[in-house]
């Protein structure tokens, strides 16, 4: 028997989130920069004699059944493997809100993998996690390379940016009593921005280009902040109070550069120079937050996704 492994799982915010048009699949095409923050998830993980599958979680309410990403990618990953009798007893410590658009259920799956990769030996290269985690999630492959990444197609097609030339710091907000759905979110702008839509590969790599192309991305700096688009935020948020309440709150604070929804919400967040300015500002409106039933957390940027615990 192997000793335990043990990983973090950090959540994405999006610091681009562009929805192109329709693909002939009938999901969205998306262009998108993705950005790995110090926020995580701890998933524990040891071997069993009896080759069962079973995940065990700190937060009442979350499904721990097949239903959850960590058994799917578990089941997944032995499968592909060959070997069916192995099993894994997990353990999931939870710190990023559930259905808060930051890729926590996505993030929890993809250290999974990683974990049972090494608890098991497998030997899986890092490319062929991200390719089983594309079959499981569009923000999964994300997920297990992190940092600061150009993500495309569904959200698995990767391109990484080089890090974050300085230590930016990042005000997180949300309703923990608020969830948002993403195909409801993705929904609701076929329906209001349709007529926007591009139609067709070459009007769409036309956008990629551009987006690989914008200032702002060589590198993440303060000096030239990102524009924090989120083409989701548009729909959304006139739909969910919360969000509209937490931006509220976020766009007056000193010092802050750019505030924006992450992914199909409800978390909304504002960029700082630092850390500790994100510190300060968490401290200046904690009361306002809290009398709006918002919790909010601050956090630095990261150079890479889920991580095998030292």
């Amino acid at each position: 028997m192997t000793a335990p492994v043990c990983v973090s799982a950090p959540a994405k915010i999006n610091l681009h989130l562009e929805v192109l048009g329709l693909r002939s699949d009938g999901f969205h095409e998306l262009a998108m920069v993705m950005q790995s923050i110090d926020l995580a998830d701890e998933l524990r993980c040891e071997n069993t004699a009896d080759g069962s599958i079973t995940l065990t979680c700190d937060q009442p309410g979350l499904s721990c059944g097949d239903d959850n990403l960590i058994i799917r990618a578990a089941q997944l990953l032995r499968a592909r493997s060959g070997f069916g009798e192995l099993g894994a007893r997990l353990h999931l410590s939870k710190r990023i809100p559930i259905g808060a658009g930051l890729a926590g259920g996505s993030s929890d799956g993809a250290a999974a993998l990683v974990a049972l990769n090494r608890l098991w030996g497998l030997g899986q290269s890092q490319a062929q996690l991200e390719a089983l985690a594309a079959d499981l999630g569009s923000d999964m492959p994300f997920c297990v390379a992190g940092g600061t990444q150009l993500c495309f197609g569904r959200g698995e097609q990767l391109e990484p940016l080089p890090p974050a030339r300085q230590p930016l710091g990042v005000l997180l907000v949300k309703n923990p009593a608020v969830s948002v759905s993403t195909p409801w979110a993705y929904g609701e702008c076929r329906k209001s921005r349709s007529d926007r839509y591009l139609k067709g590969e070459e009007a769409f790599e036309q956008r990629r280009q551009l987006l690989r192309a914008a200032e702002w991305l060589h590198p993440l700096q303060a000096s030239t902040p990102p524009p924090l688009r989120n083409d989701l935020q548009e729909v959304v948020a006139p739909q969910t109070p919360s969000v509209r309440k937490a931006l509220d709150i976020l766009d007056p604070l000193p010092g802050r550069l750019r505030v924006a929804m992450s992914g199909s919400g409800p978390s909304c967040f504002a960029l700082f120079a630092d850390r500790a300015l994100a510190d300060q500002a968490k401290h200046q409106v904690e009361a306002a937050l809290a009398a709006e039933g918002l919790k909010s957390w601050s956090c630095s940027l990261l150079p890479h996704g889920v991580k095998l615990a030292s």
